[in-house]
């Protein structure tokens, strides 16, 4: 590798040393922080250049370097056969493709073609000077860069005549530089997220990778080494089967795609709709859209061909195909099992199996669904509801014993008691009714309801008979009826001659209960 030239001030400076002061050499060197054969080389070059100290004050830096450095002759490699550099570019840009490959096939064509070397250096020489927006090297169908601008675009509401600010949204496929471009209203997750999953069905498939920048939206913490992806973000990419790989921190060139394309979008498209005002956000994507067709069809300045064709040649063919539905936007948090295994979304109240409780889980959250995993396995599912302060439960999610007394309902036992005669649900009605809350007598109704199982459905029928007669709610009555086969005797006289004494000063049977 040859060594660095000296600026031209520095040679100038040797020049000076040596003819004006006379100095050796050595000081020279010394001098000039630099070594004694950099500063013969260079008298070695002054003498063989044929030139006089001191030098004209017309001879400037540049013909003085032509002077010391001039130009190599022409020599016999010079007249073989050029490559095809913009083959070679395009070329590259597919998978599996490398120079090596082909440079083989250079030779094939041109045995008198230059060697491996000469070919990559020739290549790299041309390819430093393109326009640096098709500069670098990416694979077909491989990464798709995303950023939003830094221009906005107001549009005015006609409702409440009120203006508001449009973000604007920009994708950019690296291999062919075909663009999207489209305004939402905010950067936030929804908006982020809506933004990609329309990108996609616009370039009708899925590249493998997708470079961000390290906006909250897509990643929660930035980190040189692990960025913490968001989670609703992650969701997504699993969805449409590609990878998230954010750019690194202060490392503008990981995604400079996207700057250019931010840039060009900013140019070709915003700056021809600055004077222009929009009353909606489906008028002002409209526009954009319109613009991007002629964006994308405009011809390259040092390149041949264009966006659309080169996506079309590129990245079309090897874009992973769009699954079957869209991505549905969901939203991820964490939640903590209370102890009464429910963990609460907006309000509402969502059951998981019970050995979680005290338990932290993830919880998914969309607008139909509500999806929570442990360890990354789903745990419990249930439809949204957005009633405040209700609960839903599964039965599976209880206890054994919670879910015994989740089971019954005061409709239930009444209908059981049905079925067995009218008397019986009449006493079971009773029973219900006797408490503040119905619940507090379940024990008691299932009790009444199971001696049918010892003494069969008639008698118990005629035990509640007795019962209702005598005003009772007592399992224990019922059971002592039966028990003493009180139902199978005549019922007491009710006639007015047996009724019951009423009076201030006698408490009566149902002060003992």
């Amino acid at each position: 590798m040859p060594a660095e030239r000296l600026t031209m001030r520095k040679i100038r400076e040797v020049f000076r040393l040596k003819f004006d002061c006379k100095l050796s050499n050595r000081k020279i060197a010394k001098s000039c922080l630099i070594a004694r054969s950099t500063v013969a080389e260079y008298l070695f070059r002054f003498q063989q250049a044929g030139l006089n100290w001191p030098l004209s004050e017309d001879m400037d830096d540049a013909q003085l370097e032509q002077l010391l450095y001039p130009a190599p002759l022409p020599s016999i490699k010079s007249s073989r056969p050029l490559p095809d550099f913009d083959y070679i570019h395009a070329e590259l840009r597919k998978k599996g493709v490398t120079l090596s490959l082909l440079w083989q096939e250079y030779k094939e064509q041109e045995a008198l073609g230059y060697q491996y070397s000469q070919f990559c250096h020739r290549y790299r020489k041309w390819a430093a000077k393109i326009d640096p927006v098709m500069r670098q090297e990416h694979r077909a169908g491989e990464k798709m860069f995303v950023d939003y601008t830094g221009h906005t675009i107001r549009v005015k509401d006609l409702h409440t005549n009120t203006m508001r600010t449009a973000q604007i949204f920009v994708a950019v496929l690296g291999a062919s530089n075909y663009t999207y471009a489209e305004a939402t209203w905010t950067q936030t997750l929804p908006d982020w997220i809506g933004s990609h999953s329309r990108t996609f069905v616009f370039f009708g498939g899925v590249p493998k990778v997708v470079v961000p920048d390290n906006l909250k939206s897509g990643v929660k913490k930035a980190c040189y080494y692990e960025p913490d992806i968001n989670p609703t973000y992650l969701d997504m990419a699993n969805h449409y089967g590609t990878a998230v790989i954010p750019a690194r921190v202060r490392k503008p060139k990981d995604k400079a795609k996207v700057e250019v394309a931010v840039q060009v979008v900013e140019r070709w498209i915003l700056a021809r709709l600055r004077n222009r005002q929009f009353f909606s956000l489906a008028q002002l994507n409209k526009a954009i859209a319109d613009l991007l067709v002629d964006l994308n069809n405009k011809s390259f300045q040092k390149l041949p061909g264009c966006r659309k064709q080169l996506f079309n040649a590129l990245d079309r063919p090897v874009l992973n195909p769009l699954p079957a539905e869209p991505y549905q936007y969901a939203e991820w948090k964490k939640a903590r099992v209370n102890v009464d295994y429910h963990i609460e979304v907006d309000r509402h109240y969502y059951s998981v199996p019970h050995p979680l409780i005290k338990k932290q889980i993830d919880v998914r959250i969309t607008q139909r669904t509500i999806e929570c995993f442990y360890k990354n396995k789903r745990v419990a599912s249930h439809i949204r509801d957005y009633r405040k302060g209700w609960h839903t439960t599964t039965d599976d999610h209880m206890p054994k014993s919670h879910q015994k007394w989740a089971k019954w309902t005061p409709q239930r036992f009444v209908s059981w008691a049905g079925k067995i005669g009218p008397h019986t649900a009449t006493l079971i009605e009773n029973v219900l009714n006797a408490r503040k809350y119905p619940q507090q007598s379940f024990r008691s109704c299932l009790g009444i309801l199971r001696l049918a199982k010892s003494y069969g459905d008639e008698r118990l029928e005629a035990a509640c008979k007795r019962e209702n007669v005598i005003g009772g709610t007592s399992y224990r009555s019922i059971e002592s009826i039966l028990k003493h086969s009180l139902d199978q005797k005549p019922l007491p006289d009710q006639s007015p001659d047996n009724e019951p004494i009423k009076h201030i000063n006698i408490r009566g049977a149902r002060y003992y209960r």
